[in-house]
């Protein structure tokens, strides 16, 4: 695979989703009066509802999210290391309100597929002619043994962001010098392959600049990992004192935890910590079950045409909760599925058949609070499946000049504005 830079205007574009309008019927998808609610207000259901909203004027849109403000994931791990405000990562539901989209702040509790109506705590219900489910991510809790809502106040896994995110971050603060970090990885899938790399790599430098005869200690369920080269030099470089790694096939899998005594436990070997950041194994949030949309997998598959449930009829699902192979479970990901499945959804709804598209990712990873590297995918979805295009995207290189991985990081900073701004506004 060659490398592909992308510079900004690209990056916008591919963010943009304007290629995905061109066969679109705006004249007759203005005049839809449908019935449209999304579940889930991240960068796939907000992102969905604003679409819908451009796309199908005359159409109801209704988001429901349980939480008033939304903590974005990506660039939280630089709030772990003391590199960034919590606060940049918090954005409001205003500028959705102000496109005549109804944002209702309850949890949706139910769903009925065939009665097509969604159910919120406070009992009230809404109808639906298109249903799209972001639901994210939850864990499954105490497939590490000992691990549970509890013990993640003590052993935070800091994989949504928000209170959890803090939790590490002061933990890491208060730690003594000469402390033990102690990461575990989940077995794949999970939420932002490249997420638990990007976090040691931030965690090392935060360890080497403020306490420095501390080390990290990863506890990885897997051997191969996204970015695996570009992480593995940059630690060889940058953190040779401070991270230490075991995979798979060195035991590194966590099979229990005792919060008590602070200690991670595999299959041969305890490890003692002074703050352990536990990432519990992942699948599709609770509300996809509910819904009758996740599998076996405990993720959902989905019609990559449409992202339209191939379980439930009228429901389509976006964002992390899908089985999307190769894409990854990303915020761009996220971000251009909840584009391609509204476009889809308004050329249905306007009277003509959806149409194949290529789609495409880029996950910007930090190393330090200066340099990045980056991983592009280009996918189709003709035929019936997610296919990646060979030949195209790419990775950043190895043993490149500092100036590529500062660029990269200026790069993933103008990501980072655009897609919110995009999915926020």
């Amino acid at each position: 695979m060659t490398y592909s830079y992308l510079n900004r205007r690209d990056l916008i574009v591919a963010l943009s989703g304007t290629g995905l309008l061109a066969a679109l019927p705006l004249k007759a998808a203005a005049q839809v009066k449908a019935r449209l609610v999304i579940v889930g207000g991240g960068f796939g259901g907000a992102t969905a509802a604003r679409f819908l909203k451009t796309l199908l004027p005359s159409a109801s849109v209704t988001l429901i999210e349980a939480n008033r403000e939304y903590y974005a994931c990506p660039f939280s791990n630089l709030v772990v290391a003391g590199l960034r405000e919590l606060s940049a990562q918090r954005f409001s539901y205003e500028a959705l309100k102000s496109q005549g989209i109804r944002v209702v702040q309850d949890h949706a509790m139910k769903v009925d597929p065939v009665g097509r109506s969604v159910q919120v705590s406070s009992g009230q219900t809404f109808d639906y002619d298109k249903l799209i489910l972001s639901p994210g991510i939850d864990f499954r809790w105490n497939e590490i043994e000992g691990y549970d809502e509890a013990a993640a106040e003590i052993m935070p896994h800091a994989w949504k962001a928000g209170q959890q995110t803090t939790l590490l971050q002061q933990q890491l603060s208060k730690m003594k010098d000469g402390g033990v970090v102690v990461m575990s990885v989940p077995p794949a899938p999970f939420r932002c392959p490249p997420g638990p790399y990007e976090r040691a790599s931030l965690i090392a430098q935060y360890l080497k600049t403020h306490k420095p005869a501390s080390k990290l200690i990863i506890l990885d369920a897997q051997d191969k990992f996204s970015k695996q080269p570009l992480f593995e030099e940059a630690w060889s470089s940058l953190y040779p004192d401070h991270i230490e790694r075991y995979g798979a096939s060195e035991f590194g899998r966590v099979v229990s935890v005792s919060p008590s005594s602070m200690t991670l436990s595999t299959e041969f070997e305890d490890f003692q910590a002074d703050v352990a950041n536990v990432i519990p194994p992942q699948q599709a949030g609770a509300i996809a079950h509910h819904a009758g949309v996740a599998d076996m997998t405990g993720w959902c598959p989905i019609d990559p045409l449409t992202f339209a449930s191939t379980l439930q009829p009228d429901i389509h699902v976006i964002g992390d909760a899908t089985i999307a192979s190769p894409m990854p479970k990303s915020a761009f990901s996220a971000n251009l599925q909840a584009k391609l499945c509204a476009m889809q959804i308004a050329r249905v709804l306007a009277g003509d058949s959806p149409q194949p598209t290529t789609l495409t990712n880029t996950c910007y990873s930090y190393l330090s609070d200066t340099t990045a590297v980056s991983i592009t995918g280009v996918y189709t979805n003709s035929g019936g499946a997610l296919h990646s295009v060979e030949g195209a995207g790419g990775l950043s290189p190895l043993d490149a000049y500092p100036i590529i991985r500062q660029n990269e990081a200026l790069q993933a900073k103008t990501w980072f504005r655009t897609i919110t701004e995009q999915t926020f506004g």
